[in-house]
This record gives C-alpha cells, sequence and structure tokens, in this order.
C-alpha cells in the first residue's frame, strides 16, 4: 500500500488494477443534478470488496474506488435535489437501476438490464466523500447509531432472499454457511418471521458458535460427519434451505435433504457447475429461488433495526481506522475462526 499526495482534499482507497491498493488524494467529487454527496463516517468491508482486491470479480474495472456498504451524512446535493437533505444521516443503497427496463417495471431493480453497482461499476463509499443517486440515499432514524447504519446493506441481502422464500412460524430451516450472510439469514429468520427451527451446517467450530449466539437452534460441523444421516436420526426434513455457503455440492445435497413442498435459495455466485436431477426436483414439487442485491429492501430493514427486531452489533467483530484498510481486509480474509463483519471508519 502506497499513500500518493498532491494538492487536493480527499482519501479514497483504490483497486488501482489486481493486487495493487493505495489510498490517494482526490478532488472531492461534485454530486451530479440528481445526486448526494456524503461525508462517510462508516463502511463494512464485504467478500465482494476482497475478490475486487484479488481480480476475481468479472464485473469490476480498474482502477475502482471500492466499498458498497456505507453510512454517512449529506453534505451537498444536485441541483435537482432539495437542500433540505443537507445534513441527513443516511446510508446509500448501492443498486443503481434504470427504473424502466422489464426487470425495474416488476419490481426486481437488482437485476436491471443496465445495472450498475456502487463500489463495483462505479466509485463506492471507501472515501472521505461519495456521490450517490438522491434516491438511493436513505435517511437514518436517530435511534439507529452510525456503526449500525452501515450494517443496514449486509441485511437487506437477508431480506431479499427472505421476500422469495417467504417463511413461516412451522418452518424448518437449514442454513449452510455461517458467514456474514449466513448469520444475517439467521437473525432475520428467528427475530422477524419467527421461524420455530434453524439449523446451521458450517465447517469452522467458531463460525457455528457465531451462529447460535445469533439465534440459530441447532448447529452442525459436517467436516467428517454426515449431514444426511445426523438429519436422517433426527427425523428432520427442511422445508427450507439457504445456501450462505456457495459451493458447487450443495445445491444437489439440499434438494436431496428438503421436504416436499419445500423453498431452497441461492445467495451465492459461483460459476463452478453442478449437477442437478430433474426428476428430484420435480417429484418433490421444490421452488427453488436465486437471489442478487437487494431490490429496494433498505426501508424494510431499517424498520426491523428501529424494532430490534435485528442486532447488527452481533456481527461486527473488528473496526478499524481506513488507513489501516489492508490489515483490516486481511483480517476479514483470513481470520475466520474470530472474524465475522468489520468496519473502516473514516
Amino acid at each position: 500500500m502506497e499513500l500518493v499526495t498532491g494538492e487536493l482534499n480527499m482519501h479514497s482507497v483504490v483497486i488501482e488494477q489486481p493486487g495493487e491498493l493505495v489510498i490517494q488524494q482526490r478532488a472531492l467529487p461534485h454530486p451530479a443534478a440528481d445526486e448526494v454527496r456524503v461525508k462517510v463516517k462508516f463502511a463494512g468491508i464485504c467478500g465482494s470488496d476482497v475478490h475486487i482486491y484479488h481480480g476475481h470479480n468479472p464485473f469490476a474495472r480498474y482502477p475502482r474506488v471500492i466499498g458498497h456498504e456505507f453510512f454517512g451524512v449529506i453534505d451537498a446535493v444536485g441541483s435537482e435535489v432539495s437542500d433540505r437533505r443537507l445534513g441527513e444521516r443516511v446510508s446509500i443503497d448501492p443498486v443503481v437501476s434504470c427504473g424502466h427496463c422489464y426487470p425495474c417495471s416488476v419490481g426486481r431493480p437488482n437485476v436491471c438490464t443496465s445495472l450498475q453497482v456502487i463500489g463495483v461499476h462505479r466509485d463506492g463509499g471507501f472515501s472521505d466523500y461519495a456521490c450517490a443517486p438522491a434516491r438511493n440515499a436513505y435517511p437514518i432514524p436517530d435511534d439507529i447509531s452510525d456503526r449500525h447504519a452501515a450494517m443496514v446493506e449486509p441485511f437487506t441481502i437477508a431480506a431479499n432472499i427472505t421476500a422469495h422464500l417467504q417463511p413461516c412460524e412451522q418452518d424448518v430451516a437449514l442454513i449452510y454457511g455461517a458467514g456474514p450472510m449466513g448469520l444475517t439469514v439467521i437473525q432475520t429468520l428467528k427475530g422477524v418471521y419467527n421461524v420455530r427451527q434453524v439449523m446451521v451446517v458450517d465447517r469452522i467450530a467458531e463460525r457455528l458458535a457465531m451462529a447460535q449466539e445469533n439465534g440459530a437452534d441447532w448447529v452442525f460441523d459436517n467436516t467428517q460427519a454426515s449431514l444426511a444421516e445426523a438429519l436422517a436420526k433426527r427425523g428432520i426434513r427442511p422445508t427450507l434451505i439457504v445456501d450462505a455457503a456457495c459451493h458447487p455440492g450443495i445445491l444437489p445435497e439440499a434438494i436431496q435433504l428438503a421436504s416436499p413442498a419445500a423453498r431452497i435459495g441461492i445467495m451465492g455466485f459461483s460459476s463452478d457447475p453442478c449437477t442437478l436431477s430433474q426428476q428430484a426436483i420435480t417429484s418433490k414439487e421444490l421452488s427453488i429461488f436465486s437471489s442478487r442485491l437487494n431490490s429496494a429492501r433498505f426501508p424494510q430493514v431499517i424498520d426491523w433495526m428501529r424494532n430490534r427486531k435485528i442486532d447488527p452489533e452481533k456481527l461486527i467483530t473488528h473496526q478499524f481506522a481506513y488507513t489501516q484498510v489492508v490489515d483490516a481486509m486481511n483480517v476479514f480474509e483470513k481470520d475466520q475462526q474470530q472474524c465475522c463483519k468489520v468496519l473502516l471508519q473514516f
């Protein structure tokens, strides 16, 4: 990492090219007519940020200011935005959509045909200041802390998949993966939907402990033991399954384990192939949903936070100054035993 200096006005974390991260001084951005500029306070590190750093995100273009989970205060507005928004505390939805294509017209802006994601396709929130469309800046109530406001976006991912799956109290849920996304799903299933039984499978004991702290009723380490056998011994057939681990072997196993009429949700973005049996799906009339980003779920999650249905603090394990971003990303990537969610402070 190098610090690039000059007669400029803010600092930004920039991936110049895969493997090359710099903190640059840059000129303050000026919001476009329909945009606001945000003085960033906190930003969260996501696996996709690490993927961009390593050159493993097919959508990213370099150089890129990364960061799509961020919170701050509006300090400038474009000509089409009311100046009454100045000083608003806001979390930024990174999904920038056209508003008129078919997906947008049916409430699916997260898969807009001209989708741009802040921090991927355009510069993001790992910066002292960042611009975003005004409609993407959601006001944060005073009773939600700055740190927690930076956690709205991760919970929108859980909000999106559960909106597809429509959980109910009688469900028996199985979640693959106790990383940050799996943990947000646990909290959502238990705190929002009151699902009576949530089971979690992972291969890291410490992550399974985190799953229990976040509300899981039963956890299972499938490093050497068979999940199918363990469920069979308990007489359990999951009615709702979420793949938050993204391994090609999970979906075929989930189809095998699922109860008839179950729903399966896929959260991952793996390009690795897997082999499925159509008969295994159709014979039980399974419903399989995929989920990408979020479709305007910010108000929903902000309401959950206000009503204490979810607790972001349980996920935040580390906080660093933005000048320590390399250390922060290394901890996030390599310390899977102790690290869940890492926040950068600007």
